[in-house]
């Protein structure tokens, strides 16, 4: 068993092990990738503060988002795909995620479906939503979340239309994979992923097929998913899902001032600031350059999490230092799931916490509720100079 320290460490287990055009479709951005760099780049301008001869014992990371107590500000980010990574890696992440006592969110794109993953689990999960044009669809599945008793909607606002991904279209991403001669070439060295597979609960899209009429085949399904992110996605829509779901709603791709006061206005308890992992708008601002704005915009009048770029626990200590109440971590999770399953997630979650807890006690904090911006080193242009 290797040993694994950081979460580079399981990232580069996860490359050997899973097939390319799921390792592509993880560890890309759209476009030239400025964004999807600057995510993690952009962390290493902040500095933190070291300070000594101060009492560091009896350490907490425990805090709340959107009013669940959570281990620490960590949720594990919707990533479609999951099932493809590891064979039922949505259970298997879910799982991980409540034995370690932070939030999962299951996306619209999962392989196991909302009952699979409910039946599977004991607590409620989060669940994401991305906004179809097939209202009947769409109807059905946050009544399907509602009855799963998902303890949140996490409404997805970046994805009206799909940001170009060069990687994917290249290797034609299907679920599962079609089986081109270069495919079969790279699945048969990837005989752990194959055997697990074998035995996987489903190999397909859990959430639209067998909900969907016409859905026969990964070409069709594929095609369908293509066709229905809603262009005229508005406010009003979001307001009236809201209305619908009647629980707890979380606004995931916040990454301007103005859209944030939006998100206010329609009573989200939560808003993301996201640009998707780099995978949308490329050429966007970073979501940790972003997140000062937003903070001023919207102060404590609503609750503001991060996503985008967080691979340790330093960077969760220097989101929330700058005022975050949350993080989620998509890509290291999922580079957990690939390299060892369910005990990879465990794994990365882990190292995270660990690198937090440390990093704490060595700026002078006990207590994760008292970080600041005076345990962080800024750059005064750090949010940009833009004319």
């Amino acid at each position: 068993m290797p040993v694994i320290t950081n979460i580079d460490d399981l990232k580069r287990l996860y490359r050997r092990r899973v097939p390319r055009m799921f390792y592509d479709y993880a560890e890309s951005g759209s476009w030239t990738e400025q964004t999807f760099r600057e995510n993690t780049g952009d962390f290493e301008d902040i500095r933190l503060r070291q300070r000594v001869a101060v009492d560091m014992s009896n350490r907490s990371t425990a805090t709340r988002m959107v009013g669940q107590d959570v281990a620490m500000p960590v949720a594990l980010a919707p990533v479609g795909l999951t099932g493809m990574q590891c064979a039922d890696g949505e259970i298997k992440a879910a799982r991980a995620a409540e034995a370690f006592g932070v939030p999962f969110t299951l996306s619209t794109m999962s392989i196991n479906s909302i009952e699979e993953v409910a039946e599977a689990t004991g607590k409620p999960f989060w669940f994401q939503l991305y906004t179809m044009k097939d209202q009947d669809y769409l109807s059905r599945l946050i009544e399907r979340a509602r009855a799963a008793q998902c303890s949140a909607l996490v409404i997805t606002l970046d994805l009206q239309v799909l940001g170009q991904r060069h990687k994917d279209l290249k290797n034609g991403l299907s679920a599962p994979p079609k089986l081109t001669p270069s495919t079969m070439l790279n699945l048969a060295t990837k005989w752990r992923w194959g055997i697990g597979m074998l035995g996987a609960r489903r190999r397909d899209f859990g959430n639209i097929v067998g909900h969907v009429k016409g859905i026969s085949d990964p070409s069709s399904l594929m095609a369908w998913t293509g066709e229905q992110f809603d262009p005229t996605l508005d406010w009003d829509k979001i307001a009236r899902i809201k209305e619908q779901w009647g629980g707890k709603v979380i606004l995931k791709g916040i990454l301007d001032a103005e859209d944030a006061r939006m998100a206010l206005k329609v009573g989200a308890d939560a808003i993301v600031v996201s640009n998707h992992g780099g995978r949308q708008l490329d050429g966007a601002i970073s979501s940790i350059r972003a997140l000062p704005a937003i903070l001023d915009a919207v102060g404590d009048q609503v609750e503001v999490h991060l996503d985008s770029g967080i691979r340790s626990g330093q960077d969760v200590l220097k989101a929330v230092a700058m005022g975050a109440k949350g993080t989620y971590i998509g890509r290291a999770f999922t580079y957990g799931l690939g390299a060892m399953g369910e005990a990879g997630v465990t794994r990365a979650l882990e190292v995270i916490h660990r690198e937090l807890d440390i990093s704490m006690a060595l700026c002078g904090e006990r207590d994760l509720t008292d970080l600041g911006r005076h345990n962080l080193l800024v750059p005064e242009d750090f949010a940009g100079r833009w004319a």
